[in-house]
């Protein structure tokens, strides 16, 4: 999204919804009274969850003023930070890891997927609405290559034909459940086996 537009949809104004006030507070216990502004991070991601996902620069101003802290400070924080979306994204927000590890199992294939089925680039939200993709680096989950992390969870040990089935269900808004799709439990390997070598996976 060009500059031009990301200043065009920007909300004039932004403070916590009730819900997120009293989760502000609580953060605000973790760190000593002189220190409040250590709270910058968590506030921002509790900006860009009531946001539709992403954090306009009225509410860096908002988190600026409840911190005591200079306005510049928070910009710096969410302009460092590729975990902070500072344009809206889709309803289902995909980020493909193209780290070596992922890109030698096959993140590749994930990248021209995107493109055909969500949007020819990376951060254009779907003709839908519905969902825009980007390319990120290491997501920590290596030993699950290719992955790919959509919101807040994990889609692992993916292929080309998982994958359509993944963007395929976003599109309908539908979105299938995460987690490995070889059927692996958390990070162990693909087959276990028993003390005599039996396998028991």
């Amino acid at each position: 999204m060009s500059l031009k537009k990301v200043h065009d949809i920007q909300p004039k104004d932004f403070k916590f919804s009730n819900e997120n006030l009293k989760k502000a507070e609580e953060i605000l216990k973790k760190y000593p009274k002189e220190n409040k502004k250590s709270a910058v991070m968590p506030f921002l991601y509790l900006a860009q969850k009531q946001n539709d996902n992403w954090i306009p620069l009225s509410a860096m101003k908002y988190i600026a003023k409840f911190l005591s802290m200079p306005y510049i400070s928070v910009y710096e924080v969410a302009t460092f930070y590729t975990m902070y979306n500072l344009a809206p994204v889709g309803k289902h927000f995909i980020q493909v890891c193209t780290t070596t590890p992922c890109l030698i199992r096959g993140a590749d294939k994930i990248v021209k997927l995107c493109k055909e089925k969500i949007s020819p680039n990376e951060n254009q939200i779907s003709k839908n609405g519905s969902c825009s993709w980007m390319e990120v680096e290491c997501l920590g989950a290596c030993v699950s290559a290719p992955m790919i992390q959509i919101n807040e969870s994990y889609y692992e040990d993916l292929d080309e034909k998982s994958t359509i089935e993944i963007l395929d269900s976003l599109i309908k808004d539908k979105p299938l459940k995460p987690g490995s799709y070889r059927g692996r439990k958390n990070t162990a390997p693909e087959k276990e086996y028993s003390a005599n070598g039996e396998n028991y996976a």
